[in-house]
């Protein structure tokens, strides 16, 4: 059996959760560096930390620059789009994200335009509107700096379908992660050539999610967490495919050798690997670990291939 090598492509690190802060209220000290320890120990061996704002994805490329196993996202989320026209000058907003991108390039952490796209849940926080025209302008920042892309869809299939077409010629790849959608939508995304899909336990709720899940190749997915969201639930229907664990405690009650109760992180991405070979029937885990890992490389960390490839020409290959 093949060993089992993980990237979790959707870390929320910049989230308060991990700084031991709930709902405004300091729960316990700020855990990243335990956190990663327990996901390095379960087998990840490379986080991307999703931007979601100007602000965000600066402190997730500081976050970035503190372990060569952590890389980021530069982008602004479908719901916080608001903050192009808030800064009153749209345009000059753009260009601080191209330099952002830029430098984080440079420095080889940035290995994605996102989190962007559409959400039609939750237009409270930003309308319809505002979010087409900035999943879009998006598009630029991917043709700028020739980067893959990591997207957001929720509730939103029609338009969203409708922006990669026009836009598809302007980004080399993507993800659309934390998929949640039916088939149909799944059939449509993965018409587009070097469009990957994201699961996680988000993914996993319902018995529905699960054929839709068993429906994708394993060719075109991608794993991730989405911590502190989207843990597995014990009352998700994925739940009867989940074999690893570990011990947990409330926030409350903080223990660094625990994990928090109902707090989501990289080590469990396992979870979502395991449920995804259990729906598919699949035995050999690592196999499909590899399968996962290969197409994340060939999305986000494509010189990783090229060595590889390298290595096997001169017979260096020990696997």
């Amino acid at each position: 059996m093949a060993a089992i090598r993980m990237i979790d492509i959707a870390v929320n690190f910049t989230d308060g959760m991990f700084k031991g802060l709930y709902h405004g209220k300091q729960c316990h000290v700020a855990d990243i560096a335990t956190v990663l320890s327990r996901a390095w120990a379960a087998g990840v061996d490379r986080i991307i930390v999703t931007g979601g704002s100007l602000e965000e994805s600066r402190e997730a490329l500081a976050i970035a620059e503190t372990d060569g196993r952590l890389f980021c996202t530069v982008g602004v989320h479908p719901t916080r789009c608001t903050e192009f026209e808030e800064s009153g000058d749209p345009e000059k907003h753009f260009q601080a994200l191209v330099s952002l991108a830029k430098e984080g390039i440079q420095k080889g952490k940035v290995v994605a335009v996102g989190e962007c796209g559409l959400d039609y849940d939750r237009l409270h926080f930003c309308p319809e509107e505002i979010q087409k025209k900035y999943f879009e302008k998006q598009f630029e920042l991917a043709h700028i700096t020739k980067l893959p892309m990591f997207l957001h869809m929720r509730a939103a299939a029609a338009d969203f379908c409708e922006i990669v077409e026009k836009n598809k010629d302007r980004f080399t790849a993507g993800v659309t992660h934390s998929f949640t959608g039916s088939m149909d939508d799944c059939i449509k995304l993965l018409s587009f050539d070097n469009m990957y899909i994201g699961i996680n336990g988000c993914s996993m709720k319902t018995t529905e999610n699960l054929d839709v899940v068993k429906g994708i190749p394993a060719e075109r997915m991608m794993i991730e967490t989405d911590s502190p969201y989207c843990d597995i639930k014990n009352t998700h229907a994925g739940i009867g495919f989940v074999k690893s664990a570990w011990p947990s405690k409330k926030k409350e009650k903080y223990d660094q050798e625990c994990i928090v109760k109902g707090r989501n992180e990289p080590c469990l991405v396992r979870q979502v690997l395991e449920v995804v070979a259990g729906c598919k029937g699949i035995n050999d885990v690592g196999a499909l670990s590899k399968t996962l890992y290969h197409n994340t490389c060939r999305v986000f960390f494509p010189h990783d291939l090229d060595s590889a490839a390298d290595a096997l020409l001169v017979g260096g290959n020990s696997s």
